[in-house]
């Protein structure tokens, strides 16, 4: 393992107690989509309410809404990689210190990569604000970087060997991630570990293949 690799390992391992959320927006729909750890930092359930640009916005405590319309505008006019720390209220008027960081989401199209659309990570760092915050923040968007990664790499194999749209492939796992109790970038990472074993046994997954086939067995 090389020398950024650990640090990328450590990094993450640092963060694993400090709650998660991805949003991800695609150009070709005004829909946002929030993992089921975004809804509980915002102290909601999947389900009781549709998430928002303005919802989220509403969120931010009010002298921070400017800056958090602002990164998302920045992400959807030029990309990233973008960060913010700010501050969010929850529906229970609990204030959350978190840190931001998102880009373009990319696909190979004729002329390399192109964006379709964007996406961000929220990192609920109440708990450590005791910390360097500058530090903390430039080590927290190194994770978020690393655990994006992996969930890119997952959808990407949800796409070409299930059939699914990008969109779909984030709901699939966000599906199996409530369903089961995990977090998404533990099933992202089963999955990218399962097609790995299932080349290795020369036994690629096709589009006949179930999806649940590149989970491991329990």
């Amino acid at each position: 393992m090389s020398g950024v690799e650990a640090h990328s390992a450590e990094t993450v391992e640092y963060f694993v107690n400090c709650p998660t959320g991805v949003v991800e927006h695609y150009f070709e729909s005004p829909a946002l989509h929030w993992s089921d750890e975004l809804y509980r930092i915002h102290g909601y359930e999947r389900g009781e309410i549709v998430p928002t640009l303005d919802l989220g916005i509403s969120h931010f405590e009010p002298g921070d809404q400017n800056a958090a319309r602002s990164l998302w505008e920045s992400l959807l006019s030029v990309g990233g990689p973008r960060s913010a720390y700010l501050s969010l209220r929850d529906v229970n008027g609990k204030v959350r210190k978190v840190l931001i960081s998102g880009d373009y989401i990319l696909t190979r199209g004729e002329h390399g990569n192109e964006p379709i659309g964007v996406w961000a990570l929220v990192v609920d760092l109440t708990h450590s604000i005791h910390m360097d915050t500058h530090r903390l923040a430039n080590e927290a968007v190194a994770a978020s970087a690393v655990k994006r990664s992996v969930i890119e790499q997952a959808k990407g194999i949800l796409m070409a060997r299930g059939g699914l749209t990008a969109s779909e492939a984030f709901d699939w796992i966000s599906r199996r991630s409530q369903v089961s109790n995990r977090k998404v970038i533990a099933l992202s990472q089963d999955i990218i570990d399962r097609t790995h074993q299932l080349n290795q046994r020369n036994q690629p997954a096709s589009r006949a293949l179930a999806l649940l086939e590149l989970l491991p067995t329990p």
